[in-house]
């Protein structure tokens, strides 16, 4: 028996409605055409970040131009019910890569990166812009392979204390801390939720006196250490499946 093909899912950011034509953007040109090798006739999802989904047809697709003709739409109920904030260290190379897709997996609704203290990456000028630029389109594949019918929004990088002074509209302000009494069992669900995740080597002492005060809860994953990625993704599963939708 054959194997059904995969259908791509696309963010494109401008309005879609059905029966529309829409020209896409090159670099999702050259992905559907040269990458996928898809051609006219071959079906997508597109999304915009409105809450629905599109069921779309390729009528042009070659080396110069794609287009695709809308056909219908869809609001799947696919996004969670928590609303998070991630507060990300910056980490290098890959590790900052995995742990920003899969926040997007996991559900995530906006992503704000840190330096720290600790932290051993420092980013300014047209290195940073060009490592934003860089993690977006990390976020926006990522939502794209996901299902998600938004693409969260990646705040520029900026210094934590910045954030912990002001930090995003949440009813809960989480921050992983190995120290920490307690774990998220002792915590009060919430619906808005701001997660503070530090660098491989931790948040530094004055870092977590300084959020404390400022009224985040510190918070203790488990008895074992984990890595800047793995522990903001741990986190998020645990959430999601505490006061989310992974309880099934």
């Amino acid at each position: 028996m054959a194997r059904a093909r995969h259908v791509p899912r696309v963010f494109v950011a401008e309005d879609l409605a059905e029966g529309a034509s829409i020209v896409l953007p090159d670099d999702k040109r050259h992905h559907l055409a040269t990458v996928l090798r898809l051609s006219a006739g071959d079906t997508l999802i597109l999304f915009n970040g409105d809450g629905a989904e599109y069921a779309a047809t390729l009528t042009t697709a070659d080396r110069k131009r794609a287009e695709a003709r809308i056909d219908s739409w869809s609001m799947p109920l696919r996004e969670s019910p928590l609303e998070i904030t991630l507060l990300q260290a910056v980490a290098r190379g890959d590790r900052m890569d995995f742990a920003l897709a899969k926040a997007v997996e996991l559900g995530v609704t906006a992503i704000q990166p840190v330096f720290t203290a600790r932290g051993r990456v420092r980013l300014e000028g047209a290195r940073l812009a060009k490592k934003h630029d860089h993690w977006r389109r990390v976020v926006e594949s990522a939502a794209e392979q996901s299902g998600r019918l938004i693409v969260p929004s990646l705040a520029e990088a900026v210094d934590l204390s910045m954030r912990i002074d002001a930090p995003p509209e949440a009813d809960r302000l989480l921050m992983l801390a190995p120290e920490a009494a307690a774990g998220l069992r002792a915590q009060t669900p919430a619906a808005r939720i701001a997660l503070l995740v530090g660098p491989e080597s931790g948040l530094a002492n004055d870092e977590i006196e300084h959020a404390s005060t400022a009224g985040w809860h510190a918070l203790a994953l488990g008895p074992r250490v984990l890595r800047t990625e793995t522990a903001g993704m741990a986190t998020l599963a645990a959430l999601q499946t505490a006061w989310g939708d992974l309880a099934g």
